[in-house]
């Protein structure tokens, strides 16, 4: 007989318990995030983190350093990073001018406004969808939004509902209503939400082969208890 379900409050005190209190590994400036987004790919915590290293050693992150540098060179930094270097290279170009040239070099400035606008302009710059908007949002301290990791919007849908749509909107959908309805709408409450989602998702309820029987919450999982939500068992 499965054990009564948690609130997100009490799932999030449950993570927390097992994983510990939980930083961001990513530079939360927006323009800072932009750049170390495209340090890695595929993107991942740990690849941007290798080509975020090299890049700021050789290079230098600042709209002007970006432009100055050949675009062998940011290759160059960047290979750490992972694959299409050389494309990553030319996105940091273009980022970089459009900061300076359109921007007057500070993005974090020019988010200002109704958050549809910001949102906007940060969704003008490549690679960059709601989730990643989201990210940049709440971790730039603009708006306490419900941000959801964009690679594991599973994890909170699966604990209270079962297994996951097939449509990644409608997950990401359901996780952020979850959030927004039973999360205080403060900076710290919210970041926390993300970062202690993230690290379950990466850890334990991966997209594929979740680690279940791991689980410090398997008792309380709607997914792990059996529930398909009119889904075959051989969905992926």
């Amino acid at each position: 007989m499965p054990e009564p379900s948690l609130s997100v409050p009490e799932i999030l005190n449950q993570l927390e318990s097992h994983y510990g209190p939980q930083e961001p590994s990513w530079p939360t400036d927006p323009y800072q995030f932009l750049v170390w987004w495209h340090c890695g790919y595929p993107a991942s915590d740990a690849a941007c983190a290798k080509g975020w290293a090299l890049l700021t050693e050789q290079v230098g992150v600042e709209p002007q350093q970006l432009l100055a540098a050949s675009p062998a060179k940011l290759a160059n930094a960047l290979r750490p990073g992972g694959m299409v270097p050389e494309l990553r290279a030319m996105r940091l170009k273009e980022i970089a001018a459009r900061v300076k040239d359109e921007l007057g070099g500070a993005l974090r400035a020019a988010l200002i406004g109704p958050i549809a606008q910001v949102r906007k302009t940060l969704k003008s710059f490549p690679n960059i969808a709601d989730p990643g908007a989201d990210r940049i949002l709440l971790f730039a301290g603009i708006t306490a939004i419900a941000a959801v990791p964009s690679n594991c919007p599973q994890v909170l849908v699966r604990i209270r509902h079962g297994r996951e749509r097939e449509n990644y909107g409608v997950t990401y959908r359901e996780a952020q209503q979850g959030i927004e309805t039973e999360v205080p709408p403060t900076f710290d409450a919210r970041t926390r939400a993300y970062l202690l989602l993230k690290r379950h998702g990466q850890e334990l309820c991966k997209r594929t082969k979740p680690k279940c029987s791991e689980c410090p919450i398997r008792s309380h999982c709607a997914f792990f208890t059996g529930s398909l939500r009119g889904r075959s068992a051989g969905v992926p």
